[in-house]
C-alpha cells in the first residue's frame, strides 16, 4: 500500500512567479558595501593577482570606479590604502597625516559624491612599519592594548575630519570603541558612526588583501587580539562589550566560514549586524570559476544569499560591483 504525502512543500516551487513571491531572503544593491584599494600616483590601475577583478586605483582613478558604482546604485564604500613603505613607521604616524593618501582620498570621493556613505578603517597595519594593527613593544614582541588606543582615537578623529560617515575599527584592541567615541564626542563629531568590528577572526583568508595593501606582519602573527577561529561564545562577549561601548552597528569578518557567529549576533543584538566577505573567499569563487570548476555568477549570488540569510544586514564585498550588475540583469 503507497501512501500520498498530504504535505507537498513543493507546491510552493512549482512556478518561478511563486518562488519569486514566496522567497524569504532577498537581495539588493543597498546591502552592499565596496571595499576599494587606493594607492599613490596617477592615471593607476593595477589588478591585484590574486584577486582577479580587483584593482589598486590611483586617485584620479578611483573617482571613476566610485562613479560607475553609483550609477549602479551602490553608495556605500570602504577604502583601504597601499602606503609606501617609506612613510610607515611603528606609531602609524602617517594615518593621521591630513596631506596623505588616505585622507585625501576621502575628502576627494566625498566632494565629488557627497550622498555616498564613506566606512573609513581604523587600524594601525597599512600605516605600520611592524604591520600590526597596534603599538608593538620593541623589546618584548608584545601588542600594546593602551598605547594602540591613543593612535587608534587620533586616526579616527582625522578620518571624521576628512568626512568619513562612518568610523569601522578592525583593529580588536580592547576599549577602542569607548575611546573612539569619546573622542569623537569631545570633538564635535558626535553625528559620525562607529561600526565596530565586533568579532574579527585570526583567519587565514586575510591573505590576498594583504597582498594589495602590503600590510602584512614584519614578525609574529595577529592571534593575541584577533578572535580564535574555535570560538563562538567569545564573539557574544565582544558583543556586549561594543554595544555598551556605543557602537551603532557590528561587524562579523570573514563571513562565509563563520555563517554561524552571524546568525548567533543577530539574535542577540538589535544593531544592525554587517559582515565582510573577506578577500580569500572572493578568490575562491574566482579561482573555481576560471577553471571552469563552478558558474562564477551563480556561485557569487549564492554566497552573498547565504550571507544575508544567516543575519547581515549589509555585507562588505568585493563583489559589489559584478553583484549589482547581475541585480540590475534582473
Amino acid at each position: 500500500m503507497s501512501i500520498i504525502p498530504t504535505h507537498r512543500p513543493r507546491r510552493n516551487r512549482k512556478s518561478e512567479v511563486i518562488r519569486n513571491m514566496v522567497q524569504e531572503t532577498n537581495l539588493t544593491v543597498h546591502d552592499f558595501i565596496y571595499p576599494i584599494f587606493v594607492t599613490e600616483g596617477q592615471n593607476q590601475l593595477v589588478e591585484v593577482k590574486s584577486m582577479p577583478g580587483i584593482f589598486r586605483y590611483s586617485l584620479d582613478r578611483i573617482i571613476d570606479e566610485v562613479g560607475a558604482c553609483v550609477e549602479l546604485g551602490v553608495k556605500s564604500f570602504a577604502p583601504f590604502p597601499q602606503i609606501n613603505d617609506e612613510l610607515k613607521d611603528r606609531l602609524a604616524r602617517e594615518s593621521a597625516n591630513p596631506d596623505g593618501l588616505y585622507l585625501r582620498t576621502v575628502s576627494e570621493i566625498k566632494r565629488h559624491f557627497p550622498e555616498v556613505v564613506l566606512m573609513t578603517d581604523v587600524a594601525m597595519d597599512p600605516y605600520s612599519s611592524d604591520g600590526h594593527d597596534g603599538v608593538v613593544d620593541a623589546e618584548s614582541g608584545e601588542i600594546l592594548n593602551d598605547a594602540s588606543l591613543e593612535v587608534l582615537g587620533q586616526m579616527a578623529l582625522a578620518q571624521a575630519r576628512a568626512g568619513a560617515d562612518v568610523i569601522a575599527p578592525s583593529d580588536m584592541m580592547d576599549g577602542r570603541v569607548a575611546w573612539i567615541r569619546d573622542v569623537l564626542d569631545r570633538n564635535a563629531f558626535s553625528h559620525v558612526s562607529i561600526m565596530s568590528y565586533t568579532a574579527k577572526y585570526a583567519s587565514a583568508f586575510y591573505g590576498p588583501f594583504r597582498d594589495a595593501l602590503g600590510s602584512a606582519p614584519k614578525k609574529g602573527d595577529k592571534k593575541t587580539y584577533q578572535m580564535n577561529p574555535a570560538n563562538r561564545r567569545e564573539a557574544l562577549r565582544e558583543l556586549r562589550l561594543d554595544e555598551a561601548e556605543g557602537a551603532d552597528m557590528v561587524m562579523i569578518k570573514p563571513a562565509l566560514s563563520y555563517l554561524d557567529i552571524i546568525r548567533e549576533v543577530r539574535d542577540n543584538t538589535t544593531l544592525p549586524v554587517t559582515a565582510y566577505n573577506v578577500s580569500g573567499e572572493y578568490a575562491m569563487v574566482k579561482a573555481a570559476a576560471l577553471n571552469g570548476w563552478v558558474d562564477g555568477e551563480r556561485t557569487m549570488m549564492e554566497v552573498l544569499m547565504s550571507i544575508k540569510r544567516a543575519g547581515a544586514d549589509a555585507i562588505l564585498t568585493y563583489f559589489a560591483k559584478e553583484a549589482a550588475q547581475v541585480l540590475r540583469r534582473g
